[in-house]
């Protein structure tokens, strides 16, 4: 078994409640056994548990580091993509409220295809990355997706080696197939020739 995201070779890492995780020996990226992933109709399932209401306050506030990102370098003549919008798209509720031209794009509740057949100046990825099957084929996408000085924004919870792993709450969710290393973070910027990458806490900005 290869690294699904950098191609390299894979150790056995963990196995927690019949799921079995890998641990990259190059990017320190941590993977789930495709074995283990859901099917696409258990998958969308469970993303309709979650109770993302784009008016409750505490999801609007988990979403403003991504907003205020936004809000700090673009402005509302600038074209951007909710990349995994999913059932309650706040962080394109909020800059549409400032105006903003913002467009989304769901595999699951808004697989709008013609949204991945243009450019962008910015994407956003709030929670969404660690559900990539096939991340170096995901990032390949957005990458081709942004416009020349173009920012992509991701927020995920980013493993390192302090983190217990078998009680980390994080590896819970059975749709989180994929855990970011700062190494893997770093190999992603090297592999697709982002110009710079900026690691604030849970929240990444690659620049184009």
């Amino acid at each position: 078994m290869q690294c699904s995201l950098c191609a390299s070779e894979v150790e056995e890492f963990s196995e927690i409640q019949a799921r079995k995780y890998f641990n990259c020996t190059v990017c320190k990226g941590i993977s789930l056994d495709p074995n283990n992933f859901l099917s696409a109709k258990d998958e969308k399932n469970r993303y309709q548990l979650h109770d993302n209401d784009i008016n409750d306050s505490g999801y609007q506030k988990f979403a403003l580091p991504i907003v205020n990102s936004v809000l700090e370098v673009f402005d509302p003549n600038h074209n951007g993509l909710d990349f995994g919008s999913g059932s309650g798209p706040v962080i394109t509720s909020l800059l549409r409220k400032e105006g903003y031209k913002i467009t989304t794009y769901d595999p699951f509740f808004d697989p709008n295809t013609n949204a991945l057949k243009t450019t962008y100046d910015y994407i956003v990825c709030c929670e969404v990355i660690e559900h990539f099957f096939y991340p170096q084929k995901e990032f390949k996408l957005l990458y081709s997706l942004l416009k020349p000085n173009g920012v992509l924004y991701c927020k995920t919870n980013i493993y390192n080696s302090s983190i217990n792993f078998k009680s980390w709450w994080y590896k819970n969710d059975p749709t989180h197939v994929f855990f970011y290393s700062n190494d893997a973070l770093n190999w992603i910027a090297a592999k697709f020739g982002f110009k710079a990458i900026e690691i604030k806490s849970d929240l990444i900005i690659f620049e184009k």
